[in-house]
């Protein structure tokens, strides 16, 4: 018997045009996401100019990682209307939700301006983001896969996960090519604002494409035939077979993707230029040559998962990858500032204290207030990406000893806002001087970095990332019947990288906050991809080449 895909024939060029559609829609809708990633540092300055560098720093990925927090909630939501009412309503409405989001936040008043007004506002725009987003994917690859014929699902999804590496790629260049054009200064004032405004145009055009698309041939024959589900929460997560599918779907996948691609893609931007120093300018170039390399390899992954299988490829990458996590950071950081390393390594930096005073500063909503003179040490150390031990002082007071250099450390308890601000100044500025004469560099100097090694070890990561992600939206698919496909799958996806991914950022930088030890971050991406390993080694059973209706 013939596949419905089979059945409903598709020429060269409707299939064609089935996955450009789906996939320009997705990639716009990532484009709007990444922009806030790739924008932290200058959002931190923007929407949260009252708090000190580090705690702006982690507010501004907390509220990245809001956005993720409601892409679940968002999969539930137009995971039911994609179920009941159709695939190709589903993702219109999302494309259109992120985009007007996306849009106002170009228009959003500052902190400057409008005080908490701005934050609070961006913070509400960003759930928008997140809802639409948490629709978005689960509808494109669906679409695709619903088409594509049974040997060949993996590379025809392959695109959809390109997609990813388009919308960042587009973000890449709208910043780069704007920063160039007016300068950091104009860019910070209020250049920040034209890479959210773009995405009004990159809306239109992926409405459009959409608009055009027909409804996918298996939901058209489930509607046919009266067999629409009614309850698509109820019957996904009411039936204990589909429970087990969602559990092993994010257990066995999708810990792995939120870790090992959001490391690859966004703490990876955290580590070189906040804990290694390395200029803006140089990141957004290494980034822009990975997202480059990525698009086709996932392609490639995806395609050879047909042939090898979904489960061996998708395990090739999360074990690479957990092989890489810790040396592959020490080599990035030896390539990309020696001086750096060479200076830890000659002159270590120990914070003396009295460790009752030192706070765990971890702070994603910025109203907690550290003004222990171990927390304004910590926080200082931390902002200029240097790597400390602590240990308890004799004497009770706070002191960053330097090699044999020690500063003395004031705190600011009882201090008003102007006169803490000079306290902190002050005190960086002293111990920044003693860390020059130990040979601790301000930033790192591009011409001294190995680039080769930097690229070559940063695109091992691509390949680990892409591995994983290639087949993943076929291997998805494959798992959950056409009657709750897109809630069953959506969930668990958006569970993975919306908490998993979505959160990796902002707690790998707060332990490197709390430890003082730039590797520590690396321990979130290592424990959930080890867990995947496991439960897809012993669970996920292998899918490729699978009929949907048989599912």
């Amino acid at each position: 018997m013939a596949s419905i895909a089979e059945t409903h024939h598709h020429s060269p060029w409707s299939m064609k045009r089935v996955i450009v559609a789906s996939s320009a829609g997705t990639a716009f809708e990532w484009y709007d996401f990444f922009i806030f990633g790739s924008l932290a540092p200058v959002i931190s300055k923007v929407f949260f100019a009252g708090l000190d560098p580090t705690p702006a720093l982690i507010a501004a990925l907390a509220l990245f990682a809001a956005g993720f927090a409601f892409r679940p909630l968002g999969a539930l939501i137009f995971g039911v209307v994609g179920d009941r009412l159709g695939r190709k309503g589903a993702f219109l409405i999302t494309v259109s939700l992120m985009g007007a989001a996306t849009f106002l936040i170009g228009l959003l008043p500052t902190y400057v301006q409008a005080g908490a007004l701005g934050p609070t506002l961006l913070i509400l725009l960003r759930i928008l983001q997140g809802v639409a987003l948490g629709g978005e994917y689960g509808g494109a690859a669906i679409y695709v896969a619903e088409h594509a014929p049974n040997a060949s699902r993996g590379s025809a999804t392959g695109w959809i996960q390109s997609s990813a590496s388009f919308g960042l790629l587009a973000a890449l260049l709208v910043i780069v090519g704007t920063r160039t054009a007016i300068g950091e200064d104009a860019f910070l004032a209020w250049g920040w604002r034209v890479p959210f405004l773009v995405s009004a145009l990159l809306l239109a055009v992926s409405v459009w494409m959409r608009a055009k698309l027909a409804e996918s041939p298996h939901f058209a024959k489930l509607r046919e035939e009266g067999e629409v589900a009614k309850a698509p929460l109820a019957e996904a997560f009411g039936n204990s077979r589909n429970v087990k599918r969602v559990l092993i779907a994010f257990f066995g996948i999708m810990c792995a993707q939120g870790a090992v691609w959001y490391f690859t893609f966004f703490y990876m931007q955290v580590f070189l230029e906040r804990s290694l120093g390395l200029p803006s300018q140089t990141k957004d170039f290494l980034l822009i040559v990975m997202t480059l390399v990525s698009a086709p390899l996932y392609v490639f992954f995806g395609w050879l998962s047909d042939r090898m299988g979904r489960k061996p490829v998708m395990l090739g990458g999360m074990l690479l990858a957990l092989a890489l996590y810790f040396p592959a950071s020490h080599w990035i950081a030896n390539a990309a500032n020696p001086d750096l390393i060479a200076a830890q390594h000659a002159t270590p930096i120990v914070v003396e204290t009295d460790p009752a005073t030192c706070s765990v500063q971890f702070d994603p909503v910025g109203t907690a207030k550290f003004v222990s003179a171990c927390d304004i040490s910590k926080s200082i150390l931390v902002t200029r990406g240097i790597s400390f031990g602590t240990q308890p002082s004799a004497d009770g007071l706070t002191r960053v000893v330097v090699g044999t250099e020690a500063v003395p450390i004031q705190g600011g308890e009882g201090l008003a806002g102007p006169d803490l601000k000079a306290l902190k100044t002050k005190t960086g500025d002293a111990i920044a001087a003693e860390l020059e004469a130990a040979g601790y560099p301000k930033t790192a100097d591009p011409a001294k970095a190995n680039m080769t090694l930097l690229v070559i070890v940063l695109l091992l990561f691509v390949v680990a990332s892409t591995a994983l992600y290639g087949p993943q939206a076929a291997a998805l698919v494959e798992m959950f019947p056409t009657r709750v496909r897109y809630t069953a799958m959506s969930f668990p996806y958006h569970v993975g990288t919306g908490w998993v991914g979505g959160f990796l950022p902002v707690t790998s930088f707060a332990l490197v906050a709390i430890t003082g030890n730039i590797y520590e971050g690396l321990w979130y991406a290592v424990v959930f991809t080890a867990i995947s390993v496991v439960v897809s080694f012993l669970f996920l059973k292998e899918t490729a080449g699978r009929r949907l209706e048989e599912v």
